[in-house]
């Protein structure tokens, strides 16, 4: 997941709260170092974490527990309370409110402007927008041939003009087909610098296209140099929102976050991986729900709903709840599900699931079992989807010289059915209570459920 290590520091830090028999000055005091070693870490600035521990600290000494809150529970919401006021307090969302909206990206060279404009594209038309991106770089090489690949792997309308040498130009030749699209995504040009030019440019296009937001996109590895970059473009430009690119696979993730939570422009958007879809709304509280491994719900009902129609769940629900799912119902959520995402991402989210501390080697297997699974269902006939009770072993060998999978990963396939309808029972048994439902197949609830 995005930052990886701070999460697990942070993780073991509350684990040893939850793990201690009291709560006094002298763990507190742990806890604290544990934080600031964990931020810093993570390039958060110094000043900076020594004042969010600080609050903490005063908070866990002086803070007498709500009534229904044990000493422990309550130091953990204090953590949880000020890692999210840190990071922005509240989630600042774009709200389409006029046709067409523009949107317009500015930001140094190397941020990864035009992936991003091509991300953002896929997550408004996910939502059923009317996406075109513009592309006004007219400075890179290979700019326009870019945001054409990017167009089309979003699969919208892109306006471009390679012989043109003026951005305002080049926007205005456009402006009648403009009225066509709900949604206009605008790539700017970058610069290896914040320099007067790059910033005199940006004000001469932002003043002839007027957007309705104007996004600076930075890239999570410069880290805390981030908040300079933020707070000059939210001066010079009008910049009221960032993008916080590359987030993945960054060791300084924490502190261009950070850094840009207290540059005046709050963060919307961040980059979470190298796909298409990798873009998410950035919400502080969910985001640092995930990393305490406390889940956020919210993010993965977003995802959820981008895949499955909502009638369509409610009534594969009642079906599941009803044991009356066959393997076709399990195909279709499989499906769902790879179009969520990587699994590690989906099991990130849901609340307490972290807390198991799933290898994410033992994700991965998971993960490529349910391709193969998928496959295999490929060869299977109809009412064999419908009524998987008919499945023998001679129709397992033909299903395996058909797919291509071997016998016995499609006899777990069966064996994976068969235990799931199980389990409905044992959910209809005992009247949904999950702890019943979990000792009868040996396992231990995770942590908060």
């Amino acid at each position: 997941m995005v930052l990886d290590k701070l999460s697990e520091s942070l993780k073991n830090t509350l684990q040893k709260i939850a793990k201690s028999l009291f709560v006094d000055e002298k763990l507190i005091n742990e806890l604290v170092k544990d934080i600031q070693r964990a931020l810093l870490q993570s390039d958060v600035n110094v000043k900076l974490v020594f004042n969010l521990t600080e609050k903490i600290k005063n908070r866990a000494l002086n803070e007498e527990a709500p009534k229904g809150l044990t000493k422990k529970e309550q130091i953990i919401n204090i953590v949880y309370g000020e890692l999210v006021n840190f990071l922005g307090k509240e989630q600042h969302r774009i709200e389409i409110k006029q046709k067409p909206f523009k949107i317009m990206l500015v930001g140094l060279f190397g941020s990864g402007k035009t992936t991003t404009a091509g991300k953002l594209a896929k997550f408004y038309t996910k939502r059923g927008f009317k996406v075109a991106l513009v592309g006004l770089d007219i400075h890179r090489p290979a700019a326009m041939e870019q945001i054409e690949q990017v167009a089309k792997n979003a699969n919208v309308k892109v306006f471009l003009d390679k012989r043109l040498k003026d951005p305002i130009e080049l926007w205005n030749n456009f402006k009648n087909e403009h009225k066509n699209f709900d949604v206009l995504i605008i790539d700017t040009a970058g610069r290896d610098a914040l320099s007067h030019s790059l910033i005199s440019e940006i004000e001469e296009v932002n003043k002839a296209i007027q957007p309705n937001e104007n996004l600076l996109v930075i890239s999570a590895d410069i880290g805390q140099a981030a908040q300079k970059q933020a707070e000059q473009f939210h001066k010079s430009c009008g910049v009221n929102g960032i993008i916080v690119s590359k987030m993945d696979g960054t060791a300084k993730g924490g502190g261009a976050l950070t850094a840009c939570s207290v540059s005046g422009a709050p963060i919307k958007f961040i980059g979470v991986g190298e796909k298409i879809d990798d873009l998410e709304q950035f919400n502080p509280s969910g985001f640092v729900g995930r990393i305490l491994g406390i889940g956020d719900l919210e993010a993965l009902l977003e995802k959820a709903k981008e895949v499955i129609n909502v009638e369509e769940a409610e009534d594969l629900g009642k079906r599941f709840l009803k044991g009356e799912f066959n393997l076709i119902d399990l195909y279709e959520q499989m499906e769902a599900m790879s179009k969520m995402g990587p699994l590690s991402q989906i099991v990130e989210m849901i609340p307490g699931f972290s807390q198991l501390k799933l290898p994410k080697e033992m994700l991965q297997i998971q993960e490529g079992k349910l391709k193969k699974w998928r496959t295999a269902m490929n060869s299977f006939t109809k009412k064999e989807l419908e009524e998987p009770e008919v499945i023998d072993a001679s129709r397992i060998e033909r299903i395996s010289k058909g797919s291509g999978i071997p016998a016995n990963e499609i006899r777990e396939l069966i064996k994976q059915y068969r235990q799931s309808k199980k389990m409905v029972k044992m959910f209809k048994g005992s009247k949904g209570d999950m702890s019943k439902i979990m000792k009868k197949f040996g396992g231990k609830l995770p942590m908060g459920m």
